[in-house]
């Protein structure tokens, strides 16, 4: 009987906790499944110097054809839009070092579209460096904290992550939980 209790219990855990939850996640999945399909839209722009849509018109003066500027930034959107996903659902303490990359992503974003205006410099590196400098620390702290914790309560790190969890309730509770 208690092999059938822990079985039981083990599959609640892996259950929905409502239908919300299942809606999200299914939302989540199929985007991250399209993601390949996303990349590849480049290869619907037209190799030309100026792409009129009915939309907007660009004119690649740097990249000299819509497609290379197009396939240049889909290279950069997708992993970011990949590591947007996974730092929204990330359930670790050390979510947060995401950020690092995603504002990389995002510099390289704006520098490919500022090409033509050459606002940003070649030293991408100097951006990151306030970034890094809060949010590394910022990580070693929690990282302190953690094993201090251990050391002092014997607490498994599934017992300290869930300690650490802030359990917002619709998503600008989220959104405002990660700044």
């Amino acid at each position: 009987m208690h092999k059938k209790q822990q079985l039981e219990k083990t599959e609640s855990k892996f259950r929905p906790k409502d239908k919300s939850s299942l809606v999200i996640g299914s939302i989540v999945a199929t985007l991250i499944a399209m993601t390949p399909y996303l990349f590849y839209l480049y290869e619907s722009v037209p190799d030309v110097p100026v792409w009129d849509t009915f939309l907007f018109t660009y004119n690649s003066g740097y990249f000299e054809s819509a497609a290379m500027a197009m396939w240049t930034l889909t290279g950069k959107f997708i992993p970011l839009f990949l590591l947007f996903i996974w730092f929204f659902t990330c359930r670790h303490w050390w979510y947060h070092a995401l950020l690092v990359p995603i504002s990389m992503y995002t510099y390289q974003i704006f520098s490919i579209l500022n090409d033509d205006l050459m606002f940003f410099d070649k030293n991408q590196l100097m951006y990151l460096i306030p970034i890094m400098a809060v949010i590394v620390p910022s990580i070693y702290l929690i990282r302190a904290r953690i094993f201090n914790r251990i050391n002092e309560a014997n607490k498994s790190l599934e017992e300290l992550e869930d300690e650490f969890k802030i359990s917002p309730k619709n998503f600008w509770q989220r959104i405002k939980q990660y700044f």
